[in-house]
């Protein structure tokens, strides 16, 4: 799986003029389901978002996660991150996931993440969505499993 990481100050995704999902400070994760991932990707996926250390401690030093800040993770899938843009002018999505088995991978992502920790928030999958956010730092990171 793929993990497009950002720290916010706030972020949103609407679908239809209507607010999907939205969280003050904390982590917006833009997320790709590529063919061979699995539950287990997943999980190692959930552990790492959980944990990852990018918010800043006492003495400005990024230590702390989301979960230590008890900060929101606003969750979206994001197909065109698992493009492969090697060649030519056009990406090719032959590693991404069919719709279906990314859907569910997605699905499992979310639930898995919920039952670890209670600030979770999500897009809609295959939905046409507007996302806003403040990047905080700006801090991005790109994390696989």
């Amino acid at each position: 799986m793929i993990a497009l990481l950002q720290r916010v100050t706030r972020a949103k995704v609407e679908v239809d003029h209507q607010t999907a999902g939205e969280i003050q400070q904390g982590l917006l994760v833009f997320i790709g389901v590529q063919k061979h991932d699995t539950p287990q990707s997943a999980a190692r996926l959930v552990e790492r978002l959980l944990g990852y250390r990018v918010f800043a401690d006492a003495e400005g030093k990024m230590n702390l996660s989301v979960r230590d800040i008890k900060g929101g993770l606003l969750l979206v899938p994001q197909f065109t991150l698992a493009a492969d843009t090697k060649k030519g002018m056009r990406p090719s999505f032959s590693s991404a996931a069919a719709p279906d088995a990314g859907q569910q991978l997605f699905d499992e992502l979310v639930s898995m993440t919920r039952e670890q920790y209670d600030k979770v928030a999500t897009g809609v999958f295959g939905a046409d969505m507007q996302v806003s956010l403040t990047n905080d730092g700006p801090v991005t990171f790109l994390i696989t499993t």
